[in-house]
């Protein structure tokens, strides 16, 4: 009798407890959204596989010029190719910098590149590009990774898929493909943009510098 009412008394509580969890619209008016980060403020940037990085507001409307567009000539489109990522600088208050990483047209290559904000904190500057790391990635449309984050060490984090083809690029210490890789774009170094911390496990032996991680799908 007694596990009886404690049985009952536990389902009366779950039942009182029970939370009722629905959908409300926030923002509308986005095409194909596949990121949505932020600056540091209460600002969304929404990244569109089409090529454009739009604002949202914290009353969710959606800002008539968009933050950034990148023209369609300079993107090659498929299944999973487009504009894939999008990272701002840790100190993009100051500095005004933040990276983008897309699928270039003609071969297909993922491209990370980093920009300038205007004089408008809700434009950016076009011709402020500078390409800093083209990863080659063969004739398929998948698996090309696309992620950039800053880690707490101030590194660029750049999660790049392994192709499609052929299935060992993931094990392949001399491609960047199926990879996580981590750089520094603070510290330029040998004619790059960018230089390879010391730590990254490939540095000083045989294997690409830029790799962190590796065995990746995508």
């Amino acid at each position: 009798m007694k596990k009886i009412i404690l049985v009952a008394f536990i389902i009366i509580v779950h039942m009182s407890s029970a939370q009722t969890v629905g959908i409300e619209l926030f923002a509308q008016g986005l095409v194909q959204p596949c990121e949505i980060t932020h600056a540091g403020d209460d600002r969304l940037f929404v990244v569109e596989k089409g090529g454009t990085i739009k604002i949202v507001n914290v009353d969710g409307s959606v800002n008539s010029t968009p933050f950034l567009t990148i023209p369609a000539s300079q993107l090659s489109f498929g299944f999973e190719r487009g504009l894939l990522g999008l990272a701002f600088h840790p100190q993009f208050a100051t500095n005004g910098y933040f990276f983008t990483c897309y699928t270039k047209s003609g071969d297909g290559a993922v491209v990370i590149s980093r920009y300038s904000v205007s004089n408008n904190p809700n434009i950016a500057d076009p011709t402020s590009r500078i390409d800093i790391l083209t990863i080659p990635h063969p004739v398929t449309d998948v698996h090309n990774g696309g992620t950039l984050r800053f880690g707490p060490d101030g590194y660029l984090y750049i999660g790049i898929g392994d192709g499609g083809w052929p299935p060992q690029n993931a094990s392949n210490i001399t491609s960047n493909l199926g990879k996580m890789l981590r750089i520094d774009v603070d510290n330029p170094s040998n004619g790059m943009p960018y230089s390879c911390p010391e730590t990254n496990p490939y540095r000083f032996s045989l294997g690409n510098d830029e790799i962190w991680a590796m065995g990746f799908r995508n």
